[in-house]
């Protein structure tokens, strides 16, 4: 059966008024929306540690106290509620977490079985007519914290995947919540006002730092300038929140796996001192604790980028490295093979050296992040040169990203002997290798070798002066003026 209903009737009969029940419920209970600034310790493995005022009234005894201020992904084990001023006990009975936050959905759900109003729009005679249609909710789809799935509703006798309509529900019970919320019964040890802190861990933030390095038309200097990106996904807006950020290899903790050990580090960061300086940074336990020194607004849903470092004139020379047998090294095994190694890889990889500290401009920790790389064109523009990662890094460590491969600089490997006699237990090797410059000024290629026969070696003659770089691997420095061409050879013995 179809029911006509007027626009004023059912403006009249708007489902927003079935939100008031709810609303009155709320502030029936002691309303402890935190009206102090919130603290937040956001880690890169995808969760934070939060910190709440919480305005309390209570009396004497055992009180019932509703927290309705909390994130949608709260861990309710890691909930810990205190007097910060350590005046007053407060002990917790009972702690109840709810995040059944209302939605048509859930209405839904809590609907099954019974027949509703859906509200349905049709065009007739060139205006749009309104109609109530009834229908029976056989399955909502609702699945808590699981995929959804596709209703089924009852019409006039037949079933039907979709809605017919807007539903329209009926009034709310006081049972339903808006927003994720902490329900608590807690004994106090007397009488009175109090403002207690409830921190507690959470998924739904992630944070990550970006570097962009700006050079010169000419010169191997670079300005560099570090931006923190934060993302929330919490499903709870921070205003004017006081933020820091962990840096460090906690992504070694499988929090699936041990939570446990995840939250002892995160309890400790519930407990760490202010920093007062402008986007400080200082060690804390085995990681890096960055602050942002002015408290900003982080609302749900929204990813905010904030400066954090910027140096001026940092060396950070280019780097040509050639490695002509590219993926061939020692597996601890004798290798006779001839032609294990005999590739040829031509391209000459392009890096970006600098070192990280006071004296390079620098001088920080850095977390770990994406370099990106730009130059200074001799119009004055700004063109990107490449980018990589780097991993968290502390002070006065060096830096080597790779950029891309130079296109003016080819290498070409090739073996010029092989010998090996298996009684006398030997084996030598000799190989040529070829560098061309097409760049207008020199440069130098530094050409890594790997010994990969065996672990016994000595090299036998050479061309030129190499250094050891490990037990496997051995490294030439070669100049190579423009436009023109160098050769090295080396002959390497083997024995076991």
């Amino acid at each position: 059966m179809v029911k006509k209903v007027h626009r004023k009737n059912f403006m009249q009969t708007s489902h927003l008024k079935t939100i008031a029940p709810v609303l009155i419920a709320l502030t029936s209970l002691a309303s402890l929306d935190a009206t102090a600034e919130p603290a937040l310790t956001i880690y890169n493995q995808g969760f934070a540690v939060v910190r709440d005022a919480v305005p309390l009234d209570l009396k004497s005894g055992v009180n019932e106290v509703r927290f309705a201020n909390a994130t949608a992904h709260l861990e309710p084990d890691s909930v810990i509620l205190r007097d910060p001023s350590g005046t007053r006990t407060l002990q917790i009975l009972e702690q109840n977490y709810r995040n059944d936050q209302v939605s048509q959905a859930l209405l839904l759900s809590l609907n099954e079985g019974k027949t509703i109003d859906f509200q349905n729009e049709r065009m007739k005679d060139n205006t749009i007519a309104r109609e109530i249609i009834p229908g029976k909710i056989i399955r909502s789809g609702y699945v808590t914290r699981g995929s959804e799935t596709q209703p089924i509703i009852e019409v006039n006798g037949k079933l039907q995947f979709t809605l017919p309509g807007e539903p329209l529900f009926p009034s709310l019970g006081d049972n339903t919540i808006l927003q994720p919320t902490l329900n608590w019964i807690l004994r106090a040890d007397k009488p009175g006002k109090l403002k207690a802190e409830v921190s507690y861990v959470t998924e739904g933030f992630t944070w990550k730092s970006d570097y962009n390095l700006v050079a010169p038309a000419k010169g191997d200097t670079v300005d560099l300038i570090g931006w923190i990106t934060m993302d929330n996904q919490s499903g709870k807006t921070f205003e004017n929140a006081k933020i820091k950020l962990m840096a460090g290899d906690v992504s070694k903790i499988q929090p699936q796996r041990n939570r446990n050990e995840m939250r002892m580090y995160a309890a400790k960061a519930m407990v760490a001192d202010e920093i007062q300086s402008t986007v400080s940074e200082k060690s804390f336990d085995e990681f890096h604790l960055y602050t942002l020194a002015r408290a900003t607004t982080l609302r749900d849903r929204e990813t905010k980028q904030v400066e954090f470092a910027r140096a001026e004139s940092v060396k950070a020379p280019a780097v040509y490295i050639y490695d002509g047998a590219e993926g061939s090294g020692f597996y601890g095994g004798r290798n006779n093979d001839p032609g294990y190694g005999t590739q040829s890889n031509k391209k000459v990889w392009v890096y970006r050296e600098f070192v990280n500290s006071d004296t390079n401009k620098l001088g920080i920790a850095l977390p770990k992040g994406k370099l990106r790389f730009y130059r200074r064109g001799d119009d004055g523009q700004l063109e990107f040169t490449g980018e990589n990662e780097i991993d968290h890094t502390p002070r006065n460590e060096t830096i080597r990203v790779k950029t891309g491969n130079s296109f003016d600089l080819v290498g070409e490997r090739k073996p010029t002997d092989f010998k090996t006699d298996q009684s006398d237990k030997w084996m030598t090797e000799t190989f040529e290798i070829k560098l061309r410059n097409y760049k207008k000024e020199a440069v130098e290629i530094r050409v890594a070798e790997h010994l990969y026969r065996w672990k016994n070696w000595n090299i036998t003659a050479k061309s030129d002066e190499f250094k050891k770089t490990d037990g496997q691997t051995i490294e030439f420095r070669v100049p190579v003026k423009p436009d023109k061409e160098k050769t090295i050879t080396y002959t390497v013995h083997y024995s076991w």
